[in-house]
């Protein structure tokens, strides 16, 4: 079992930043890929970051050069600081990861970006 705690949403400004975090309730972020979703109003739940169980990152191309992922393993915790943030960017963020051949997801964080 492995609980996945996300924070750090909030109001902001387009243009702004934030940054969220996801702490793991054990040391899984240097072993295993850890993933940040991104879910609008009304969407499913979109891929927006990777950090890879090596270190190394992945983005799609909607927020690449915006987002940026990394973890601290000493702290169990993944990070993801989001700048120059559209009003689309607004939802829920989740942090997910694949363990032992199960799926866990924290509860979310809202992000809500205003024009």
């Amino acid at each position: 079992q492995v609980q996945l705690v996300e924070s750090g949403g909030g109001f902001v400004q387009a243009g702004g930043s934030l940054r969220l975090s996801c702490v793991a309730s054990r040391n899984i972020t240097s072993t295993r890929n850890m993933y940040w979703y991104h879910q609008a109003p009304g969407s499913r739940r979109e891929l927006v970051a990777t950090v890879h169980a090596t270190g190394r990152t992945s983005y799609p191309d909607s927020v690449k050069g915006r987002f940026t992922a990394s973890r601290d393993s000493a702290k169990n915790t993944v990070y993801l600081q989001m700048d120059d943030l559209k009003t689309e960017d607004t939802g829920v963020y989740y942090c997910n990861a694949c363990v032992g051949g199960s799926q866990y997801w924290g509860q979310g964080t809202q992000v809500t970006v205003s024009s």
